[in-house]
């Protein structure tokens, strides 16, 4: 059997979820690699990734490049020896360094690859209506998301899930299936098999403002996806169109409504508290929406104060 030591990489919530898991296991982390502090919000203050806080007060030794080929990162990744490296949610490394432990770097990725390489696998499979994804647990090679895959676990997802409650979900699914990788390395039981190559792959490219718009012109089933597939963040959006003027405005959750219309998709409606958008096919119901100079708020909330002009509509 053998005795692992492991360098973890990671930045974000999701990532801290499973090094904690590696921890509570008994397995040896003799280093932990991070994104750089970066300044955030109005103050312009330095923030800390959730994995530096994490590893911080697990007395854990810590590594923040800002450049992951440089000699002297190299050169002290070299010296903390790792014979396998665990990779969650960080970027692309090259290959001086996924090249470099004995027993080698393996990623945990939020889709059953093949279906959703790319940085949002999580969003995307909701957005297109998916009713069921995984976690996956590769080698890394050259390319993004195409190594060896060593293990897979499948979870639904629920007609009413959003992106934050899969990502929930995958978190500790996905901390199963590093502890189950981890445990395969050390008893050198592994038999990585190659991706099978699908003439239809579907992919997660990253999220942008240009990918995120809501087209109100599609059928209701179809947005309601999209826009539970961007709940938290980053939030579908779209224009909000009242006396000629046009402002951003996101949404966050709707509920499809049993009801046919034959007003132009887009249009807003105020009916009975309720705040409905026609659709290509009938109408959604609004249920939480963020409009200029408001926090985000149950569109119930909003009515109570704000009333939308007669001819309002959203593009």
């Amino acid at each position: 059997m053998r005795e692992l030591r492991i360098v973890f990489m990671g930045t974000p919530e999701f990532a801290v979820n499973v090094l904690d898991g590696i921890i509570k296991e008994g397995y040896k982390v003799v280093g932990v690699i991070t994104a750089p502090d970066k300044p955030a919000g109005r103050g312009r203050k330095l923030q800390e990734s959730a994995v530096k806080k994490y590893a911080v007060e697990a007395g854990l030794k810590l590594l923040q490049p800002t450049n992951l080929k440089s000699p002297d990162f190299l050169k002290e990744l070299e010296e903390i020896n790792p014979n396998v490296q665990v990779v969650v949610a960080f970027r692309m490394l090259p290959k001086a360094v996924w090249n470099l432990p004995e027993f080698g770097t393996f990623n945990l990725h939020a889709s059953l690859l093949p279906q959703y390489r790319g940085a949002a696998p999580i969003n995307w499979a909701i957005m297109n209506g998916e009713t069921a994804t995984g976690v996956t647990t590769f080698f890394l090679d050259e390319k993004i998301d195409t190594g060896e895959v060593i293990l897979q676990l499948g979870v639904p997802i629920e007609e009413n899930d959003t992106a934050g409650s899969l990502h929930d979900k995958l978190m500790t699914t996905g901390t199963k299936l590093v502890l189950a990788t981890l445990d395969q390395i050390k008893e050198n039981t592994v038999k990585p098999l190659a991706q099978e190559e699908f003439a239809l792959l579907n992919e997660a490219p990253k999220l942008t403002k240009e990918n995120t718009r809501i087209n109100w012109e599609l059928p209701r089933k179809t947005i309601y996806n999209f826009i539970r597939g961007l709940d938290p963040y980053p939030g579908a959006w779209s224009e909000l169109e009242e006396d000629g003027k046009r402002s951003p405005v996101k949404i966050y959750s709707t509920a499809i409504l049993d009801e046919d219309s034959s007003l132009p998709a887009g249009t807003l409606l105020v009916d009975n508290k309720k705040l409905k958008v026609a659709s290509k096919d009938g109408m959604l119901e609004i249920l939480e929406i963020q409009i200029p100079g408001k926090k985000k708020m149950r569109s119930r909330d909003l009515l109570n104060g704000y009333k939308f002009k007669a001819g309002a509509k959203l593009l």
